[in-house]
């Protein structure tokens, strides 16, 4: 069983970065156009405002590009990295945890993301279709042991 599943590992990642990126994209489409129910329950955010602005265009273009499987590590570093600055500037000093603060889903975005500037986009991304480096590395034997040069 271990077999098969290690076999449909790099589908499973990337069904799971077309999810997460499709998800992010969406948080960043409501905040910029209203669309899904808007920014906050209704409306836009204002153009150029600090730091929401900013953070729904990052959730657009990124979640797009991951989504994608374009310049995923790249996407997901920066949606990263935004997610953490929502979490800790915006939610943390509210209280301390997730649930208590309204952070939770910054602090799942920010995690997801993490995992796939780790991991790379999985099967099924453009990088890999457009003949760029490698986004599924080839398989490894459990048995050996890596090699140090």
């Amino acid at each position: 069983m271990t077999s098969r599943l290690d076999s449909a590992q790099p589908y499973a990642l990337g069904l799971y970065r077309i999810v997460i990126g499709l998800l992010f994209a969406c948080h960043g489409a409501a905040s910029l156009f209203g669309v899904l129910g808007g920014a906050r329950g209704g409306g836009t955010l204002e153009a150029g405002t600090w730091p929401g602005w900013y953070a729904a265009l990052i959730q657009l273009v990124g979640g797009g590009l991951v989504a994608l499987g374009l310049a995923t590590r790249a996407a997901a570093f920066v949606g990263s990295g935004s997610m953490a600055y929502a979490y800790f500037v915006v939610h943390q000093p509210e209280a301390l945890w997730p649930l208590q603060n309204g952070g939770e889903l910054s602090a799942v975005f920010c995690w997801a993301l993490l995992l796939l500037v780790f991991t790379g986009s999985g099967a099924l991304g453009l990088d890999r279709a457009l003949g760029g480096r490698a986004a599924v590395p080839g398989p490894r034997s459990r048995d050996r042991a890596p090699s140090v040069a």
